[in-house]
């Protein structure tokens, strides 16, 4: 016999033989827990920090449309990844910002699955992006005289929209159905301050060997594969500097992919801080910590790192100003 029974957070409860599933409709995001008094602080802080985000990648998009000199396929695909932070930020930290003022931090199934969905989607797509960069740069430093026939317009907008369209649908498709085809039976709570996997795996009553493999599985696919590509790109770029003879050559050479190689850097770390330490996933707040060096503050490192590091760039935001 199956009894249904109404809770106040809006859980359906059946209840079987030796089994008690739960049809989630709403999800309560804990945030950032004992912290709430500190809700008003953190609100200013990554509100600002939101802010410079979103104003700095839009004007290194608006130098690299408008500039004739950063009309080059580095610039195109650095502008390609300005606009993905910027999706991939705005996903996050806005309603993150609004759960710091209030005391119903209620998300709906519907609404946790399609910030899940976009989450992965846009995560996903800024490894493809970053391995087109890394080719790039390799292309650039290794066969420079056949750069712009390997590397011209078609091939860049080709490459750019390959990776968007590889991010939103052989990854995060999958995860997305994957979690709307789980039952819960852990509670609704998410001890975290936006819906992700890992949190929500602890809510799960389905096999954890199916969910383990399907993820697995991604992140051959969405994370090493890219990653291998990059690492290889700049194994061959690190190869060709050290045969130059001059410091002065290398430094010329190695200085077009050296901001580069740090937004890279800073990237796949946090993603193996979070996702690969074992740590950070029994500790809640070390999750937390580093799940926003990637969604806050990762996205307002990139505009800058490519600006203080560029001249091109410095150039064009003078003439602007003039």
């Amino acid at each position: 016999r199956m009894e249904k029974l109404t809770f106040p957070w809006e859980l359906l409860t059946s209840v079987e033989p030796g089994n008690t599933t739960m049809t989630v409709t709403e999800f309560i995001t804990l945030g950032f827990g004992d912290l709430k008094e500190l809700g008003p602080l953190f609100f200013l802080v990554f509100g600002i920090v939101y802010l410079a985000t979103i104003s700095g990648n839009l004007l290194l998009m608006v130098l690299v449309s408008t500039q004739r000199g950063l009309q080059t396929p580095m610039y195109f695909f650095l502008a390609s990844l300005s606009c993905l932070e910027v999706c991939y930020t705005s996903n996050i930290v806005p309603r993150m910002l609004v759960d710091l003022l209030r005391k119903n931090r209620v998300i709906s199934m519907a609404g946790c699955v399609m910030q899940l969905y976009f989450f992965g989607a846009l995560g996903s797509t800024e490894c493809y992006l970053l391995a087109v960069m890394s080719y790039d740069r390799y292309l650039a430093v290794c066969r420079p005289l056949h750069y712009p026939t390997l590397m011209h317009g078609t091939i860049c907008v080709g490459l750019v929209i390959g990776s968007w369209f590889s991010g939103f649908t052989v990854a995060a498709a999958f995860q997305a159905a994957m979690v709307t085809s789980l039952t819960f039976c852990g509670g609704n709570e998410i001890d975290h301050f936006f819906c992700d996997l890992k949190p929500l795996q602890k809510l799960f009553c389905s096999d954890p060997q199916l969910v383990n493999l399907v993820c697995m599985s991604l992140t051959v696919l969405v994370t090493l594969a890219p990653f291998g590509l990059t690492l290889a790109s700049y194994w061959k770029i690190l190869a060709m500097v050290l045969h130059i003879p001059s410091m002065t050559g290398r430094q010329k050479a190695f200085s077009t992919s050296s901001s580069h190689l740090v937004v890279v850097t800073l990237f796949y770390g946090t993603l193996v801080l979070v996702y690969a330490v074992p740590l950070a996933g029994q500790v809640p707040a070390l999750n937390k910590t580093f799940s926003l060096l990637y969604t806050v503050v990762t996205p307002m490192c990139n505009p800058l790192i490519y600006s203080l590091k560029n001249k091109d760039v410095k150039e064009a935001l003078w003439k602007l100003r003039i």
